[in-house]
């Protein structure tokens, strides 16, 4: 297997296109249609060209295949039916990232460290580290082979950087941090800013609770733009393997992340809170400090979470956010409020007339 993909791979480099048959090799794809057609790029159903491939996942998009003049196209199962060239997978998302992979390799910097870069005494940076204009490494830094750090981006001192890292024009990564392998960190962001702990005098003066820890990121981890990690005030904030944080996205002092974890746009998280592995956190999600989400737990856009929640638990937007059947459950009942105010009208008014028959008189409730 190994041997064919390289084989495929070449032949992709050397022709600058794969034959569908060689395709569904490599995306490990059941094939309807020609074998011998030839792709040479990937496009969305409404901009691919012929000689490209696309891919339809949901039946919402169905309505652009009229118009779609890709060669084949990537789909589950559930559209294995189309009349068209097709590659048939149980996770098409899944084969669209694979593919993506092969038709757009990413830039490949050459190693250098740039004239106008500055690089620090006691520094040691591995083979084939590329090193961009202005950008800053501090003393005793270590940065991991084939690690491109971007223009303007800046290293504090003692910082460990593994290999096959990017760090994007901008990026910040402050003193001591510590990033393992194939971490991506996007522009913007900022590793190891002091954690936002402070002490209250009497008279509303507030002290500057000196923060000394570090950011531990684990390896295939990424950081999106803007976003900020910050430092402990004891100890580690730690990023498991394996996280992917959207942009916009704030991770305060002593948290700790869990493998495979995903954190959507402006989501925040408190200090000193844990996150179990595979947690998914929607946009704009926020985190109370000190309590724990158990594995699993998916949390839906706007959710204010203040409390801990148990693994695999649903949790949906509002605050105190609520479990999934139960806020169903009052969303309900809320559309329903109209409804049940006419009725109680209704039997207002009757309770009003009963009333009176037993009176026996005209009088009014």
């Amino acid at each position: 297997m190994i041997f064919m993909e390289n084989s495929v791979k070449r032949n992709l480099e050397d022709k600058g296109s794969l034959c569908l048959a060689e395709l569904a090799v490599l995306l490990e794809a059941k094939l309807k249609g020609d074998p011998e057609l030839k792709v040479f790029g990937i496009g969305g159903l409404d901009t691919a060209i012929e000689g490209e491939i696309s891919f339809l996942v949901d039946a919402r998009y169905k309505h652009l295949l009229t118009g779609c003049r890709a060669s084949a196209l990537i789909v589950s199962p559930k559209f294995e039916e189309l009349e068209s060239n097709l590659l048939i997978v149980e996770n098409p998302y899944l084969a669209l990232a694979r593919a993506a992979k092969l038709f757009c390799p990413p830039v490949e910097n050459e190693s250098a460290v740039h004239p106008t870069a500055f690089v620090g005494e006691a520094v040691f940076l591995g083979e084939g580290v590329c090193v961009g204009a202005l950008a800053h490494v501090g003393e005793g830094s270590t940065v991991g082979s084939q690690t491109t750090i971007g223009a303007s981006a800046y290293v504090g001192r003692n910082v460990t950087i593994g290999q096959g890292c990017l760090i994007h024009p901008r990026a910040t990564i402050l003193d001591g941090c510590i990033l393992g392998d194939r971490v991506i960190v996007h522009a913007g962001a900022v590793i190891g800013a002091d954690g936002y702990g402070y002490a209250s005098e009497e008279g509303g003066k507030h002290l500057k609770i000196p923060q000394i820890g570090i950011v531990q990121i684990d390896d295939d981890v990424e950081i999106g733009a803007n976003t900020t990690v910050d430092r402990a005030t004891f100890g580690k904030t730690w990023i498991k393997r394996g996280v992917k944080i959207d942009n916009l996205v704030m991770i305060a002092h002593n948290v700790v992340v869990g493998e495979d974890t995903l954190i959507v746009a402006q989501a925040g998280i408190a200090g000193s809170t844990r996150l179990g592995k595979n947690v998914v956190l929607a946009a704009q999600a926020g985190v109370v400090g000190h309590i724990e989400l158990g594995d699993g737990v998916k949390a839906a856009a706007k959710a204010g979470i203040h409390r801990s929640v148990k693994a695999n638990e649903v949790v949906v937007g509002g605050f105190p956010a609520m479990a999934y059947e139960e806020w169903f459950k009052t969303y309900g009942d809320i559309r329903r409020l109209s409804r049940l105010r006419e009725a109680l009208k209704r039997l207002d008014e009757k309770v009003c007339k009963i009333e009176e028959v037993l009176r026996g008189d005209d009088g009014r409730c």
